[in-house]
């Protein structure tokens, strides 16, 4: 077997390499605190994957090991498609350990493959980047923070659990555990229909244990999403659904799936930051993004509770509370449901967002660019209305939590620790 000797380069120069490689060879990072040496095909992440830098001819287990790799070795090279993402074909390695088996998702990052590990005999989920600097340099902070809330979270029962990470012609690929679908992606295929509310306060509880847990780290995720949360387990029953009971039994649609299990794992933190006090960048998917993001106000750990308040109603409801593409609607859209924003923080509006201010209030409707955006903004109910319409009890406690959730000004709003104390998770009477 051909191996390649190590060299070290920085993350910021990972692109610095030549296109063309050989067959049975790919490129490796220089893992932190690892020892330069001869790479034999192992991926990195630990230092355990590093030969130690002697004559071929000293290893112990290399005839079983290059026995291995030419019954699994590299698949032929192929260029990367228009947008940087790894071609393959399913049945084929990525590294002589992993045996690629199916595609999972795909995403702004890359895809992630479903692979077989040969040497742990599991499945697992790896997450492979797509070749292009930007997206490389993000893979690697995410493998940082990773790494740290792994060495934290030690039973794993937060955030998804990293297993390794290597460099695969020009792609970082990062190894996950391999859980069940997302909640978006649940809702999805249940024909967005609502979560039951004992179900809400089990999967809330949860999720706002994780992020009390990355903010005692001082670590803010921004990108709180159903997509980015998902089951453990893939299993699910079906039950009557009740609210649709004029349909026959015999009608598929009657029945409503429910997950077998409420617990749930956070992931994709490549967008997960430390505390600082200049962040005023825009952060969170369109639809999860709070007030003071929108208004470049700035924003710390409370843009994290915005995020979950809008998660929670999505559960109860199966629809994502403010469904639109355009600021000053979604502002509308906020006051809307939730009331009217404070005068304080519109004044403090920076220059991208003032526009959408006008007289020391929300320049609605006068600058709604077409009826219809204003007809989107009228058909909103209140909040208590909405959370209404959908719970059958607990409804005065979790209207109550998404009130602190979704509080318009961050320092108001209730932290992690605080909404876990709320009895919303707490008043036991009321669960069933």
């Amino acid at each position: 077997m051909e191996m390649e000797r190590l060299t070290d380069f920085p993350h910021s120069r990972f692109d610095r390499r030549p296109r063309k490689r050989l067959r049975l060879g790919w490129d490796v990072p220089e893992a932190p605190q690892a020892q330069v040496g001869l790479f034999c095909g192992q991926e990195v992440g630990n230092v355990t994957s590093f030969a130690p830098p002697t004559a071929p001819s000293d290893y112990t287990t290399s005839s079983l090991f290059l026995k291995e790799v030419g019954r699994n070795g590299s698949p032929p090279w192929r260029e990367d498609d228009k947008d940087g993402h790894y071609m393959f074909a399913l049945g084929e390695n990525l590294t002589s350990r992993y045996k690629i088996r199916s595609k999972m998702g795909e995403g702004t990052f890359g895809q992630v493959l479903e692979c077989w590990d040969r040497e742990e005999r599991e499945m697992v989920a790896i997450k492979v980047v797509r070749g292009i600097k930007k997206y490389r340099e993000a893979a690697m902070i995410e493998i940082d923070v990773l790494q740290q809330l792994r060495e934290h979270d030690k039973g794993g029962n937060r955030c998804v659990q990293i297993r390794n990470w290597f460099d695969y012609r020009n792609h970082i690929c990062i190894v996950f555990e391999k859980l069940g679908p997302s909640l978006y992606d649940f809702l999805r295929k249940n024909n967005y229909r609502s979560f039951p509310i004992d179900l809400v306060r089990e999967i809330g509880g949860q999720l706002l244990e994780c992020i009390a847990f990355m903010h005692e780290l001082r670590l803010i995720h921004t990108d709180l999403k159903p997509e980015n949360i998902l089951l453990v387990s893939p299993e699910y029953v079906k039950v009557p659904d009740y609210k649709g009971s004029s349909r026959s039994p015999k009608d598929s649609s009657y029945y409503k799936r429910i997950p077998k299990s409420s617990s749930i794992k956070v992931i994709d933190f490549g967008s997960t930051t430390y505390e600082r006090q200049d962040q005023s960048y825009i952060v969170s998917t369109r639809h999860y993004r709070a007030p003071e993001v929108i208004l470049g106000l700035g924003w710390s750990y409370p843009c994290d509770i915005w995020s979950i308040g809008c998660i929670l109603v999505e559960l109860c409801t199966g629809e994502a509370l403010f469904q639109t593409h355009e600021n000053l609607e979604h502002l509308a859209m906020m006051e809307r449901v939730l009331g009217p924003l404070p005068t304080h923080m519109l004044k403090r509006a920076d220059r991208h967002a003032e526009k959408y201010v006008r007289r020391g209030r929300l320049d609605w409707p006068e600058g709604a660019t077409s009826r219809d955006s204003i007809r989107a903004v009228l058909k909103l109910p209140r909040l208590q209305n909405l959370v209404m319409q959908h719970v059958d009890h607990s409804a005065g406690d979790l209207i109550s939590l998404l009130q602190g959730l979704l509080r318009y000004d961050p320092a108001d709003r209730l932290t992690a620790r605080e909404a876990l104390r709320h009895p919303f998770f707490t008043r036991d009477h009321l669960r069933r």
